[in-house]
């Protein structure tokens, strides 16, 4: 079992655990320890479980069983069928740049402050095998070309979060639920207002210094997602390379923002816009006021 930590502070008692590669923290409004340590418990279970079923690192997880058996058709549990057809929504809606299929660039790749750039016969190799309008997926079934593989870490940790709020939530009745935010490395969801009216204050992280805020923002309720190149990227003759990788071509996409955060209903659909807008390079700042919803971008 993960281990966690609770403590107090202001007006509030935090749990803390790590999971998905993130420190994580649940957020309570309450001076409960007792109950803020046993709901910090029910999410590092929850958290475990998504990262232990969708994992690509454990050869016994569901997303690594889908990716040995490509190249015929397999069947899908509803959980992981839902997150399948989000993941269609979102190769439609941002134009095929938000590709789920695209993780294999990783063996060309190596986002790791060094100056080792892909070749462009590696990338060659590995384009035919990316493209998701080559699978086909029915309500309860999927059939992936031989060769191909999914890599749900595009969207895991920001299901993670919606589905930890959704379990703490249902501990409490309507009348008696408290303001909870569930945080996963930067990614996160909170349940509803303060009952004393006052904000939890969010840091949105410098690219440029990280573990440094640049601003804050007031979160009552909703979520937000960030997405950025602080920690992940390569340099090499003064270019600074992002992690972020256009499917298309196989090679980062240029001129895009530094950070992205996105305030949305709920953390998956955050994630997603941030990531896509990233995605769209130069014209990231017009995608997301297309959007309709708040946005910080950090250049």
């Amino acid at each position: 079992m993960t281990d966690v930590a609770v403590s107090r502070g202001k007006n509030c008692t935090l749990g803390q655990f790590s999971a998905m590669a993130s420190p994580c923290e649940i957020l309570l409004e309450t001076a409960d320890m007792t109950l803020c340590r046993e709901l910090t418990l029910l999410a590092a279970a929850e958290a475990e479980r998504i990262e232990q079923k969708y994992s690509r690192y454990r050869t016994d997880s569901v997303l690594s069983q889908l990716n040995q058996g490509a190249g015929q058709w397999q069947q899908l549990d509803d959980e992981t069928a839902q997150l399948l057809t989000f993941a269609n929504t979102c190769y439609q809606l941002s134009d095929g740049l938000f590709d789920i299929s695209s993780g294999i660039l990783r063996r060309a790749w190596q986002f790791d402050g060094s100056d080792r750039l892909a070749s462009q016969a590696q990338l060659a190799a590995l384009l035919p095998h990316i493209g998701w309008h080559q699978v086909q997926l029915k309500p309860k079934q999927i059939l992936l070309p031989a060769g191909m593989e999914l890599d749900l870490g595009g969207i895991a940790k920001e299901y993670a979060v919606d589905k930890v709020l959704q379990l703490l939530r249902a501990q409490f009745t309507p009348s008696s639920l408290p303001s909870i935010v569930v945080n996963f490395g930067g990614d996160m969801h909170c349940s509803r207002p303060r009952h004393d009216g006052s904000l939890w204050h969010i840091g949105i992280e410098n690219p440029g210094l990280v573990d440094h805020a640049i601003s804050a923002v007031g979160l009552t309720t909703g979520a937000l997602a960030t997405s950025g190149d602080s920690r992940r990227f390569l340099l090499k003759d003064g270019v600074r390379y992002s992690h972020i990788l256009n499917p298309k071509t196989g090679w980062p996409v240029t001129d895009a923002p530094r950070s992205v955060t996105v305030a949305a209903p709920n953390c998956l659909l955050a994630g997603m816009l941030a990531t896509t807008a990233l995605l769209q390079g130069a014209s990231a700042e017009a995608f997301l006021q297309a959007q309709g919803l708040k946005y910080w971008l950090v250049a």
